[in-house]
């Protein structure tokens, strides 16, 4: 009985020191194992220069809302590379604004949106904005949508401040923004703003202005995709 107890040890012994040296010696690529890898980028979605490219979303019996472009822009903006994201010049030199008109009070929003929405090149880390919310105790959010029509609203905070803020927001992981069978189909588009409105200041009208549209975005897979692959859009 001793001497077979003897023999399992030493079978078990040499059993697992084989497992550890093959476990040593595995090559990470063979098993599917990919290492992290990220190019983080800073890219402009729109200056938004003109306001016939926005549009105001307002319920009829709650007033009217108004947009128009305006010359200026927040001062303590920093510089961005003069091209978008698909390579395009574009000029810095208007602000989008939105003039709300309430009839009454109430618990509303609004909305502004683009005539298309803005596509997002590669995997989206963070989206901002700059905004003169004139100092109310109304909440922005973005407003998302992923390459399979699904939708979000990401808060963006309060617009409880004086003069021009830039509001920055983390797409957080709920939003889908791949897909490991579309290789083709990655990233977020831009479908708008929303204003929710607090109770207290529907009143009178209210004023506030856009600029600046930006996203830090991770362009290692679309650089890195074959050239050569089809695209499943039959």
């Amino acid at each position: 009985m001793k001497k077979s107890m003897i023999v399992a040890a030493v079978l078990l012994v040499a059993l697992s020191g084989f497992i550890g040296a093959q476990t040593l010696d595995i090559d990470p690529t063979a098993t599917g194992i990919v290492t992290a890898q990220q190019k983080l980028k800073e890219i402009s979605v729109s200056k938004m220069e003109d306001a016939g490219f926005w549009y105001g979303i307002f319920p009829g019996d709650n007033g009217i809302i108004e947009m128009r472009a305006f010359p200026g822009g927040p001062a303590d903006k920093e510089p961005v590379e003069a091209e978008t994201q698909f390579g395009l010049a574009e000029t810095d030199e208007n602000v989008v604004g939105a003039k709300v008109s309430f009839y009454k009070r109430g618990v509303v929003d609004f909305t502004l949106k683009p005539i298309r929405p803005l596509p997002i090149e590669g995997i989206t880390k963070t989206i901002s904005i700059w905004v003169a919310g004139r100092n109310t105790n109304h909440e922005l959010q973005l407003l998302v949508s992923d390459h399979f029509g699904n939708k979000a609203v990401v808060p963006m905070g309060k617009l409880n401040f004086s003069g021009w803020k830039q509001l920055t927001v983390t797409i957080p992981p709920t939003v889908k923004q791949r897909d490991y069978h579309y290789n083709d189909r990655m990233g977020i588009s831009i479908d708008g703003f929303n204003v929710r409105c607090n109770i207290d200041e529907t009143y009178g009208r209210y004023y506030v202005y856009f600029d600046d549209i930006r996203a830090v975005t991770d362009l290692f897979a679309e650089e890195t995709r074959d050239a050569d692959d089809m695209m499943d859009a039959w």
